[in-house]
C-alpha cells in the first residue's frame, strides 16, 4: 500500500469508532481488506469481533505475531476535519485507527512473498474496558496460531515522528479500576445527629486511601491511587446517605497492585466501621497486568532500531499508562514499544490528532524488523 492509500484506510476507520465488543463496523471494514489480500497461503478467522490472520510461511520453524488494538472510547470528539467520527459520543482517541492502519500494512508487506516462518496478525477488540486479548486467550481463539513471540505498538503524542522508544522490562504498569459505594442514613441538614454523613465518610475514604502510597508503598517502587469521581447528594439542606467513589490504582509490579487492592478493602472496611454504614468494594483488573518487555526479543528489537535508517531511537522510560497487551506478553515472550505520531494534545483527549506521516514511517520499518525475523 502507498502511503495515500494507507491514510485513506485510516481515516475511514477513524469515521467508525465503537467501544469493546461492539467493532462490528469495524471489523467488516478490516475483512473487506483482508479478503483483498489474496494470497493462499493466508487464512483468517474471527473471534466476537476480533479477526485473527494466519500467514503460512514455506518452511515455518516459528510463528511470530503482531497485535493491533481495533476499539475507540466513548468520547465526543472535538477535532474538526473531513473525517471526523460519524458516530456521536465516540471517538477514536487513543490512537488504535493507526494502529489497526500499520497492522494492515504491515500484512500487506509481510505476504508480497511468502515468508519462511509464520506470522499471526492478531486484531484484537477490547482494550480499553474488557482486556479483550485476555479474553480471548481464555476462550482459546488462538488454537494453533497462537504465537512463539508477540509484538505490537502504542502511538504517543509526546515523541515525534521518527522516532520510536521501549525498554528491557516492565515498560507499563499494572492497573486496577476501583468502585466504592457507601450507604447510610440520610436526614434533614438540621438534624445532623440523626444521620451518617456519606460525603464526610466518603471525604475521608479517599483522604485515608492516599496514605497507600505515601506509607505502604516502598519509596523505591512506583504506585498511584486516584479516585476520578465522587458522587453524593441530592440537595443543600439534605445529609446525604450514600456516597459512590471510583477511581484507579497503578503499580510497576503485579505484588504491589494485589497490596494495594488490599488495602483499599481494608480501609473501606474501617471507614463503614468508623461510620456506622456499609460499604461495597468492586475492584476489577481484568488482563490490566504490568507490560513486561521480554529481556532477548526487546534487545533484539533495540539493536535493529538503533541501526535502521531514517529511525530515530531512545531507551523509554517507566510509564503508568496500562495496556491489555501485557497479559498476552505474560503468556508468550515479546516487545511493546512507543511510536512518535507528535500530537498537541494527549491520549484520550477529545482534540488527539496525531500526525498520519507516522503510519508510513511504521510500516516501512517495523515491516523490515518482522522480516529480519524471518530467518
Amino acid at each position: 500500500m502507498i502511503q495515500e492509500q494507507l491514510i485513506e484506510i485510516r481515516r475511514q476507520l477513524h469515521q467508525i469508532p465503537e467501544i469493546g465488543l461492539e467493532e462490528e463496523k469495524t471489523q467488516e471494514y478490516l475483512l473487506e481488506i483482508i479478503k483483498s489480500i489474496d494470497k493462499e497461503f493466508i487464512e483468517y478467522t474471527t473471534w466476537r469481533t476480533g479477526i485473527l490472520v494466519f500467514v503460512h510461511g514455506k518452511a515455518p520453524q516459528k510463528t511470530i505475531g503482531w497485535r493491533a488494538d481495533i476499539d475507540g472510547l466513548p468520547i465526543k470528539e472535538e477535532v474538526i476535519s473531513d473525517f471526523h467520527s460519524t458516530h456521536n459520543g465516540y471517538m477514536h482517541a487513543c490512537g488504535h485507527d493507526f494502529h489497526m492502519t500499520i497492522g494492515l500494512g504491515l500484512l500487506e508487506q509481510m505476504t508480497l512473498e511468502q515468508p519462511i516462518n509464520n506470522y499471526l496478525f492478531l486484531f484484537q477488540p477490547a482494550e480499553e474496558n474488557e482486556s479483550g486479548g485476555m479474553l480471548m486467550y481464555e476462550a482459546g481463539a488462538f488454537g494453533s496460531w497462537l504465537p512463539d513471540e508477540f509484538y505490537g505498538l502504542h502511538v504517543n503524542p509526546e515523541l515525534p515522528v521518527g522516532k520510536i522508544t521501549t525498554k528491557v522490562g516492565t515498560l507499563f504498569a499494572a492497573t486496577c479500576e476501583v468502585q466504592i459505594t457507601l450507604t447510610g442514613k440520610g436526614g434533614h441538614a438540621a438534624f445532623p445527629h440523626a444521620s451518617n454523613d456519606m460525603i464526610v465518610a466518603g471525604m475521608s475514604l479517599v483522604q485515608q486511601a492516599q496514605t497507600i502510597v505515601s506509607r505502604n508503598v516502598n519509596p523505591v517502587e512506583g504506585a498511584v491511587v486516584t479516585f476520578g469521581t465522587f458522587n453524593a447528594g441530592t440537595a443543600t439542606n439534605v445529609i446525604a446517605g450514600e456516597a459512590t467513589i471510583s477511581g484507579t490504582i497503578r503499580t510497576l509490579t503485579e505484588e504491589m497492585n494485589e497490596l494495594t487492592q488490599i488495602r483499599i478493602r481494608e480501609i473501606g472496611e474501617g471507614i463503614a466501621k468508623s461510620f456506622n454504614c456499609k460499604v461495597e468494594v468492586f475492584l476489577d483488573q481484568k488482563g490490566y497486568v504490568p507490560v513486561i518487555n521480554n529481556k532477548e526479543k526487546t534487545e533484539k528489537f533495540m539493536t535493529f532500531m538503533e541501526h535502521e535508517s531514517g529511525v530515530l531511537f531512545e531507551e523509554a522510560e517507566v510509564a503508568m499508562t496500562g495496556e491489555d497487551f501485557g497479559y498476552l506478553l505474560s503468556k508468550v515472550p515479546g516487545t511493546m514499544f512507543w511510536l512518535g505520531v507528535d500530537s498537541a494534545y494527549g491520549l484520550h483527549s477529545a482534540k488527539f490528532e496525531p500526525r498520519e506521516e507516522a503510519i508510513p514511517f511504521a510500516v516501512e520499518h517495523v515491516s523490515n524488523f518482522l522480516k529480519s525475523l524471518d530467518k
